[in-house]
């Protein structure tokens, strides 16, 4: 959970106890349990409000905690104000939005993890997994907190399998990434199957407070209280960054020769097309490094076993799309490798926010080849300074052997070890 990796990085003077917080019991049970004690930026700014009952717009990246800020509103909302009567099955007291389906199972396993000790009931409704498995799970019994993402919400809506009436709490995580996503307008269909802003409490958190963004949270939220936190310095103290000037068809021995080093424990890459992204896996497997991929065309069972795998390390390596690593929480992280430039600044932030966890030092480097070297000045304009642009040393630039190992995923023709360069039902 993102409050775990960053609660042993506070630096401020002032610190903000979770015992400070009027919070029940079996909540502040599971909350020790995991061994929050302080609470980061975010939630120190927002829980204040929050626990009150306020609407909240959140300014806040991935890392920052605010997902244990919003989940323990929740929590205690729902401890705080039990149902006595009979409850009808797959109608939620809280739901949760979020872009994509890592990011919204890792929202679920926290609230897991931080109602263990209730009788909460946390189901997740995500794209790419068994219609009739989570179908099932809003079945079993009365849910209380779906969480779920734009289009499968939607689709549980519209068939009259999920009950929106009666949601107290609604949550829309990483607003800017749904808008970017195309995801508003699905987004505002479900909305409208709640109930009136008046009778729901409603947080809205995004990386960035954009014109668009605002609106979204004045139409949804009442006279929300803004929130701000600015994670990207502290991020960047945290990892050391480092750019290589690289030709791209260098840049995959670059790649093979960094994941060598002894201290590259826990790499990840990212990318921004999904044909890279498999085929770096798939040259890196076939070079004898254990190594999996995320990116949106891979089916969700498998995403989920490979990230299971990177977590615990029996890969060492995942190479990811943005759009797949978003809500990526994991502790370990040594090296995060930008093999292409993203082609927006804050990803870059993301991205590098990806390492330098739980009060270690990362290492972030970047390759910029001819092709993407203009994507420098908008990042370093976001970071707030430059970055030193290096050519790696000639031992880096080593040719990668050929190959050991068959592909993956799928035959190709191609043997060279350096090819990876180019390119509500109610009852």
């Amino acid at each position: 959970m993102d409050a775990v990796e960053t609660s042993g990085t506070r630096t401020e003077p002032e610190t903000v106890s979770f015992d400070s917080f009027d919070i029940e019991q079996p909540l502040r049970d599971a909350i020790a349990k995991l061994g929050f004690e302080f609470c980061t930026p975010i939630q120190a700014q927002s829980l204040v409000h929050t626990l009150a009952g306020h609407d909240v717009t959140g300014k806040a990246q991935t890392g920052t905690g605010k997902t244990a800020a919003f989940l323990i509103t929740i929590i205690n909302d729902l401890l705080t104000n039990p149902i006595e009567e009979d409850r009808f099955l797959a109608e939620p007291r809280a739901l949760i939005i979020a872009p994509t389906r890592e990011l919204a199972i890792q929202i679920a396993a926290d609230s897991v993890q931080l109602t263990e000790f209730t009788d909460l009931h946390t189901v997740t409704l995500v794209g790419g997994e068994d219609y009739q498995k989570q179908t099932r799970a809003l079945d079993a019994k009365p849910v209380d907190i779906v969480v779920a993402t734009p289009g499968r919400l939607l689709d549980f809506v519209s068939n009259d399998k999920l009950y929106l009436g009666l949601v107290e709490l609604l949550v829309l995580d990483e607003a800017d990434r749904m808008l970017d996503m195309g995801f508003i307008p699905q987004v505002r269909q479900v909305v409208a199957r709640t109930p009136k802003r008046e009778c729901r409490q409603t947080l809205l958190f995004s990386a960035t407070f954009t014109p668009e963004i605002v609106e979204l949270g004045s139409r949804w939220a009442m006279d929300p209280i803004m929130v701000e936190v600015e994670p990207e310095q502290v991020a960047a103290e945290a990892v050391n960054q480092i750019v290589y000037l690289v030709t791209t068809a260098d840049k995959y021995n670059l790649l093979y020769n960094l994941i060598i080093e002894p201290e590259s424990k826990k790499v990840l890459v990212f990318s921004n097309r999904r044909d890279q992204v498999r085929r770096l896996a798939d040259n890196l497997y076939r070079n004898g490094i254990n190594c999996g991929a995320l990116s949106g065309e891979i089916p969700q069972n498998k995403r989920i076993r490979t990230l299971d795998a990177f977590k615990t390390g029996k890969l060492r390596v995942l190479v990811a799309t943005d759009v797949a690593g978003r809500g990526l929480h994991i502790s370990d992280v040594t090296h995060v490798v930008n093999y292409t430039l993203p082609e927006e600044a804050y990803d870059y932030v993301h991205r590098i926010g990806r390492t330098g966890r739980a009060g270690a030092v990362g290492t972030s480097i970047s390759f910029a080849c001819e092709e993407d070297s203009f994507l420098l000045p908008a990042i370093e304009e976001k970071l707030g300074h430059k970055l030193d642009c290096i050519h790696p040393e000639e031992d880096l630039l080593e040719r990668a052997p050929g190959f050991v190992r068959e592909v993956q995923s799928r035959p190709r023709p191609d043997n060279r070890g350096n090819s990876g360069s180019r390119g509500s039902r109610r009852h």
